[in-house]
């Protein structure tokens, strides 16, 4: 199968050209591109596996190359910016993208990201051999983690990797709240640090797949103070 291919998208070429050695030295291949439209292409021209996608960028930026992206796409996105404030991050969250690493960054943090997006990936698109050899459902709603998909009255949702993390989490424990920091910790696998506006963009992007109403959801909610939980409903025939 070979190895895992990354996409790198950076106008700055010496630090496009530092993550790739990075990336390199973990036994990954490495596509550069040094614009929003470049990565456009690599995507439909090659088959990659994750993407390292600078914000700030001519032409097209990255922000509205992720929107692009995610109309086709479900592979992992991890966002890079030289801007700290929470806004730049909820910007990227929101358009798509599945994690956000603030520059300058410690490149062993950047290769422990990468590499946790990519097992998420690949759990994700293994439709033999799971682990949890089970399918939750409640209502409509159904997470097989046989085939690693979710389905709403009958009808396939397209969900990212920690989409599928989080809709998986809460579905098969329907009616138990979950704190966003156990949310963040289960899916993330990491230590929660000020997660609230991460797991919150994340949750509301899949409100607006799976609910008529988002601000009146049927399936998942909110209880204020503690966290979020799926509602625990009869299954239909």
């Amino acid at each position: 199968m070979g190895n895992p291919k990354i996409l790198v998208v950076d106008d700055d070429r010496e630090i496009a050209g530092a993550i790739e050695i990075y990336l390199r030295n973990e036994g990954y291949d490495v596509i550069k591109a040094y614009d929003g439209f470049q990565a456009l292409n690599a995507i439909h021209d090659q088959e990659i596996s994750l993407v390292v996608m600078d914000i700030m960028m001519p032409n097209l930026d990255g922000v509205q190359a992720t929107k692009k992206i995610r109309e086709e796409f479900n592979i992992p996105i991890i966002m890079l910016s030289a801007k700290s404030e929470d806004y730049d991050k909820i910007t990227g969250l929101n358009v798509g993208a599945d994690d956000y690493i603030t520059k300058p960054f410690n490149p062993l943090e950047l290769i422990a990201r990468v590499k946790s997006q990519l097992r998420r990936y690949t759990m994700l698109g293994a439709a033999s051999g799971a682990l949890d050899d089970k399918v939750y459902r409640t209502g409509g709603l159904v997470v097989d983690d046989n085939a690693k998909t979710v389905t709403l009255d009958g009808e396939q949702i397209a969900v990212t990797p920690i989409e599928y993390g989080i809709l998986k989490l809460l579905t098969e424990n329907a009616g138990r709240v979950f704190s966003i920091e156990q949310i963040y910790e289960a899916v993330w696998k990491e230590e929660a640090f000020s997660p609230e506006n991460t797991v919150a963009v994340h949750v509301r992007r899949i409100r607006e797949k799976l609910e008529i109403d988002p601000k009146n959801p049927r399936y998942l909610k909110v209880v204020w103070g503690i966290g979020y939980k799926i509602e625990r409903q009869e299954g239909k025939e």
